[in-house]
């Protein structure tokens, strides 16, 4: 493990990647810049770090002070795991992959009475609810590849024969809308305590709840197009903050970007399209630097824009990216995204997975292939080539 003591006023940063993981320069950087904010105390890195458009992804920040920046755009935004009932072998996925198109539409559901019975007040993004969004969120229907800890799995209830959901979603445009109010009022960093404060984490804390129910949403939807009713494994976000009281009595702000929390049950640890996905148990004894925190997925090698140079998308190789290696289907009408989302966009899942257990933060408890991963259907790009505002903000 790496770890960087207090320089130049900046917080220690401790770094849980192996001389074998790669992590980009650009993300080292702004994990420095991080450790320098006001109030930051200490800094947390995963092996899947890589740089973000306000600070670097894969990380955890103890802080004095709430940085809205450091959650990002996408407040909530997390993975959900669910258990369909039938079997993966009794899948047609290519009569699946059809009827997975309906999420490229809008819910059909009661917006307004589904918030509600979950505790939220109505807000001007509800329409929003049930659909995945752009950039690295999906939709994936998986099986189980392996059980590596079937006392964990038994408690998790889990079933081999079945098949499972994993979706990856968030707050879409309410959480955007949050980070876009603070900014335009130049609230850089936050006072926990003060009515600003306040006002941010009650904001925070709502998108945080709409999100964990807009994946329930789509995994429902998923449900239906499967004809399989759901159960819900575990569900976490890894773009959030907490507040918490610290050993000596300070409530801190504890800054979650790209890192899901490893304090409440098991962790989905999803790679790319093309690999397996992993759930793992953070270990009751796992250091105190990694802030109770752990990579959220394979983290990106490349960024978007130079994996249109990597990856050809002419129509010969369409039917190529739309197969992962496992034999299952790729649904994404969007070429541009097809290309920056392809597998080799990814940092190597198993080395990441390989960090986490070698600096004993978890033990493997099942491992999952990927049978069909919905991202959309139809392609959001105009003939300009241009893509909306709304996709770039849910970019990652």
């Amino acid at each position: 493990m790496g770890t960087s003591a207090n320089v130049d006023g900046r917080a220690p940063i401790h770094i849980f990647a192996s001389s074998k993981s790669w992590i980009e320069g650009n993300a080292t950087l702004q994990l420095e810049h991080v450790a320098g904010l006001p109030g930051v105390r200490a800094v947390a890195a995963m092996p899947d770090l890589h740089p973000g458009k306000y600070g670097p992804v894969g990380c955890a920040i103890l802080s004095e002070r709430i940085h809205p920046q450091l959650v990002g755009s996408d407040i909530g935004c997390g993975m959900g795991l669910f258990e369909l009932g039938v079997a993966a072998r009794k899948l047609r996925l290519d009569h699946l992959a059809e009827r997975m198109h309906d999420l490229d539409q809008p819910w059909d559901g009661d917006a307004k009475s589904t918030a509600a019975n979950d505790g939220l007040d109505a807000t001007t993004f509800d329409a929003a609810l049930g659909s995945i969004g752009g950039g690295n969120h999906f939709c994936e229907i998986q099986a189980i590849d392996d059980i590596l800890a079937p006392d964990a799995a038994a408690r998790a209830g889990l079933e081999r024969s079945l098949a499972y959901v994993l979706v990856h979603s968030g707050s879409r445009g309410l959480g955007f809308s949050i980070l876009e109010r603070a900014l335009r009022d130049g609230y850089d960093s936050l006072t926990i305590e003060s009515d600003e404060g306040h006002a941010y984490l009650a904001a925070h804390d709502h998108a945080v709840r709409w999100a964990k129910l807009n994946r329930r949403i789509i995994a429902e939807r998923a449900g239906i197009a499967a004809r399989a009713d759901l159960r819900p494994v575990g569900d976490l976000a890894h773009n959030m903050v907490e507040c918490r009281p610290s050993a000596a009595g300070e409530v801190m702000a504890l800054h979650r970007k790209g890192a899901a929390a490893a304090d409440r049950g098991l962790v989905p640890v999803p790679g790319s399209r093309g690999t397996l996905s992993y759930l793992v148990e953070p270990l009751a004894d796992m250091p105190a630097e990694a802030l109770a925190s752990l990579a959220h997925g394979a983290g990106r090698k490349y960024d978007r824009a130079s994996m249109h140079g990597r990856v050809r998308v002419k129509k010969s190789d369409i039917a190529r990216l739309e197969r992962n290696p496992f034999g299952g289907i790729v649904v994404c009408g969007d070429r541009g995204l097809l290309a920056e989302e392809a597998p080799d966009a990814y940092k190597s899942i198993e080395r990441i997975i390989g960090d986490l257990v070698e600096f004993g933060l978890v033990r493997v408890v099942a491992t999952f292939r990927p049978l069909l991963t919905f991202k959309k259907a139809q392609s959001s790009v105009p003939a300009s080539g241009k893509r909306d505002k709304g996709w770039k903000e849910d970019r990652r």
